[in-house]
């Protein structure tokens, strides 16, 4: 399907000219069609003292700093530290509360308060939502309905000054980060069949998972 230039976004772009500032801008640009009260608006949050502008350079600052000697673990703990975050909420799947459990050690080894709420608190099964037999992994059985709002309350009521979201699954992150009041972060992103590595899916539409390209493949879920 063609695109007109209207429709054309960084994904398009070859040359990334943002980043570096030594080629050109293409046409089609989105730094170029900038509303200028946008760019003043955002510059205006990450040089505020407020949350946002420690955030913004505390993230800069990991990654100057540590730029590809860190692990994602340690960079977590690097950038709490920088924002002041003394209590860390752990939001984690049940399938990797193994991890959990690692990362909360490791957590307060870096003399951090790590507060951890796995997804089926409250087990509630499914069916409570309207959740068909059908859709059931374990059917007719009981099976515990992953509670992310749930999470994030308990976390909110625990003062967190960060949360973490261990493998959550698609949608219920959406949800945890939706109700969650302090800054969210994620540390492992769950994907089942690659080893919570879902960029090896790209990496490999050449081959393996080429069935991503397939327009009746991907429009058929």
């Amino acid at each position: 399907m063609s695109k007109t230039k209207q429709d054309l976004t960084c994904a398009d772009c070859g040359t990334l000219n943002c980043h570096t500032r030594e080629k050109k801008f293409p046409a089609f640009c989105l730094t170029e069609r900038l509303e200028g009260e946008w760019l003043a608006d955002a510059l205006d949050l990450y040089r505020g003292e407020g949350l946002d502008g420690r955030i913004a350079r505390a993230a800069a600052e990991v990654e100057g700093v540590y730029y590809g000697r860190l692990t994602r673990v340690e960079e977590t703990i690097a950038f709490a530290k920088r924002i002041g975050a003394l209590r860390i909420g752990v939001a984690s799947c049940v399938g990797l509360i193994t991890e959990a459990a690692v990362f909360v050690k490791v957590l307060e080894k870096a003399k951090l308060t790590p507060v951890t709420v796995a997804c089926k608190i409250g087990s509630t099964d499914k069916s409570e939502i309207g959740i068909p037999d059908e859709w059931k992994i374990r059917k007719g059985k009981f099976e515990g309905l992953c509670n992310p709002a749930l999470q994030a309350r308990m976390l909110n009521e625990q003062n967190t000054d960060l949360n973490v979201v261990v493998g959550l699954c698609v949608g219920h992150d959406s949800l945890f980060i939706r109700h969650s009041l302090a800054p969210v972060t994620v540390l492992i992103v769950k994907d089942r069949v690659l080893a919570h590595n879902p960029v090896a899916a790209l990496h490999t539409t050449h081959s393996y998972c080429g069935r991503l390209l397939n327009p009746d493949h991907v429009s058929g879920l």
